[in-house]
């Protein structure tokens, strides 16, 4: 089955800056996250996001036209920050490595993905 891990922090919580030997360090445990997944067999891919101000929101209601606004869709203390989508036996393994995930604090919503065009036949 595969499975959507969404990943949900505050994005005003200090984080190192890109270059700096702390980040470096604060990736280490990601790319390490990354590649169990990919010797797992399990990663199909993941990403993280820019933050919510360079969001761009589409409202497209029931018969109306499209409104375009900039910023996000909702104002709420995490935001949607980044993602895996895995491959895994049940959701029991799926919430196993989302427990892994090497946020230091946020939440993890994982998700059965319904249908997924390019995604191999079982």
């Amino acid at each position: 089955m595969e499975y959507l891990i969404m990943l949900y922090t505050e994005e005003n919580v200090d984080r190192p800056e890109p270059g700096s030997p702390e980040f470096e360090a604060y990736m280490t445990d990601w790319f390490r996250f990354n590649q169990q997944l990919i010797d797992g067999g399990h990663w199909i891919a993941g990403g993280s996001l820019q933050p919510t101000v360079t969001a761009t929101t589409l409202r497209k209601p029931f018969g109306g036209p499209i409104a375009v606004t900039d910023g996000p869709y909702l104002e709420t203390k995490e935001q949607f920050g980044g993602f895996y989508l895995i491959r895994t036996d049940d959701l029991d393994q799926a919430l196993a490595l989302a427990e892994q995930v090497p946020l230091p604090a946020g939440s993890f919503e994982v998700r059965p993905m319904a249908f997924r065009p390019d995604a191999p036949k079982d």
